[in-house]
């Protein structure tokens, strides 16, 4: 549903906690940042796998094939971090309006229905065949992690912390103890995969598991934590300071962690858990130091207005919208074709274009789509 919003500046202060009247524009920038290489589908430059001295580039814009880490394999945890993040702040918003945890709880719940919802409207979007209900497209996947962390921020810290480490631990030991026929962690046969064939009838394609929401929750809890510590009254060093900390532990435990659970993105594994982590941590510090402490903030303004309608922006490629562009334009570009296969990437960056255009519109309009 569209919602009218306000783009307030953020305090410029050294120590000036974040109000929740307020938006923290380097997360509306960090947004936009990976809305717009998702909407782009990486600016086509994975058409550079077919030049031998650009393979590595190619590579970092497609999932691994199953262990290991790309980039395209951070958007997801980007995106669902990110969501975390804005939790307290939204939850601060509503109960300075007077919301009690009972009236909390019920929207959280109406939230992800509607996540759920849209979800399962988008995956079946066009189709032919019988109607399929899932629950590992990102809006699900942010819809269940979004329930949980709800409950789970409730707790003191401390306790927080101690589910969180309790969910990757049974999660990590359900696939440990139930093995597949090969393997634990395999890309067939494995304990999530099992469960899915008998609950829904069916396996995910590219072997992902509804299982993958636990890692996901514990990755939208993680920015819970960042978006209380964003929200603090620490200065932008002590900030800095503790995410650089966090940041670089996460890396560490997901490179000693991976012998004995692979990093595998398809399978949210705990090892892919923290490295995602330590990286998504990493890029939130760059945006947050050039955005709010160095108040550098006008060559953002491409990126907020995407990052203030990521929902608008990613349903545009969702139900083929993205796709018509594509196929319009074409008939005007021929896919820039005197450049050979490397035209791809200027049209994908039109293409990319006409999307963040529709974003523009909707901004001056202060037209911002929300669930």
């Amino acid at each position: 549903m569209a919602t009218i919003a306000q783009y307030p500046a953020a305090a410029s202060t050294e120590r000036s906690p974040l109000t929740a009247s307020n938006r923290l524009i380097s997360l509306d920038a960090f947004r936009g940042f990976i809305m717009l290489i998702l909407a782009s589908s990486g600016f086509g430059l994975a058409v550079l796998n077919n030049y031998p001295q650009w393979t590595w580039l190619a590579y970092q814009f497609d999932h691994a094939a199953w262990e290991g880490c790309t980039f395209w394999d951070l958007i997801q945890p980007a995106f669902t971090f990110m969501v975390g993040v804005a939790m307290p702040l939204a939850i601060a918003r509503r109960m300075e309006q007077g919301a009690s945890n009972a009236a909390l709880f019920k929207h959280v719940l109406w939230r992800a229905f509607l996540l759920i919802l849209l979800s399962n409207i988008y995956s079946n979007w066009g189709t032919t065949q019988p109607l399929k209900f899932q629950l590992i497209n990102v809006l699900s996947q942010i819809a269940i992690g979004y329930v949980l962390c709800f409950l789970i921020t409730r707790l003191p810290f401390q306790q927080q912390a101690i589910t969180a480490a309790a969910m990757l631990g049974a999660y990590w030991a359900l696939y440990a103890i139930l093995p597949g026929p090969n393997g634990p962690f395999s890309q067939t046969g494995n304990v999530g995969a099992v469960l899915d064939l008998n609950l829904l009838g069916y396996n995910y394609s590219g072997y992902y598991t509804t299982l993958n929401a636990a890692g996901n929750a514990v990755t939208i809890l993680f920015g819970c934590w960042t978006g209380l510590l964003v929200q603090s009254t620490r200065t932008h060093v002590e900030k800095l300071k503790i995410l650089a900390a966090c940041s670089a532990a996460a890396f560490a435990l997901g490179l000693v962690l991976q012998p004995y659970s692979p990093m595998v993105k398809r399978l949210w594994t705990v090892s892919f858990t923290f490295f995602s982590a330590g990286w998504v941590i990493a890029m939130l510090i760059v945006f947050y130091w050039i955005i709010e402490v160095k108040e550098y903030r006008k060559w953002a303004f491409p990126l907020t207005v995407v990052g203030m309608n990521s929902i608008f922006i990613y349903s545009l490629g969702q139900i083929g919208i993205k796709g018509w562009l594509d196929r319009g334009l074409t008939a005007f570009t021929r896919k820039f074709s005197f450049l050979g296969d490397l035209g791809i990437i200027p049209h994908q960056i039109l293409v990319l274009l006409c999307m963040w255009y529709a974003c523009y519109w909707l901004y001056q309009r202060k037209i911002f789509f929300k669930v």
